[in-house]
């Protein structure tokens, strides 16, 4: 029985090695392509939603990247400062601000972005599309399954 309980565990922390290590080199492939261009990967993803879905509170843009809020007001300060983003104070709750990119904001990521996806399509192409496809479907299901689970 033991054996069995072993055999599990070695599974899943072969996953889980795989998954980091994996994880780790494509990062660091999307990584040096966005640091060539003066920001970093919390930077650019905060551009990227804000062109992608329009303005955000400033408080859901960390859920949404995967940050603490206090982060994301660091990083939403920085992206004032280069003029990409800008803060909106909400007309129905002054409370409420919002983070939206400019122009210029937008001029980057439309300039930087193909060449970015074509960075982490390089980075993936140990495996066909059709792998790909069944790997980010496995791998969003694991997600929700550890997010759900994390109490």
């Amino acid at each position: 029985m033991s054996d069995v309980i072993n055999s599990d565990k070695n599974i899943a922390l072969d996953l889980y090695i795989a998954l980091s290590r994996a994880s780790e080199w494509v990062n660091a492939h999307g990584d040096r392509d966005i640091r060539r261009h003066g920001l970093n990967r919390t930077e650019f993803g905060v551009l990227e939603l804000l062109y992608h879905k329009g303005p955000q509170p400033i408080q859901q843009i960390g859920s949404k990247v995967l940050m603490s809020s206090g982060n994301i007001t660091y990083v939403v300060d920085k992206l004032v400062k280069k003029d990409y983003v800008v803060r909106n104070t909400s007309a129905e709750d002054r409370r409420l601000i919002f983070a939206e990119i400019t122009e210029q904001g937008k001029r980057f990521i439309e300039d930087v972005f193909p060449s970015h996806t074509k960075i982490i399509e390089q980075a993936v192409a140990g495996l066909t599309h059709d792998e790909q496809r069944v790997a980010s479907a496995l791998l969003k299901k694991l997600g929700k399954f550890a997010q759900e689970g994390f109490k």
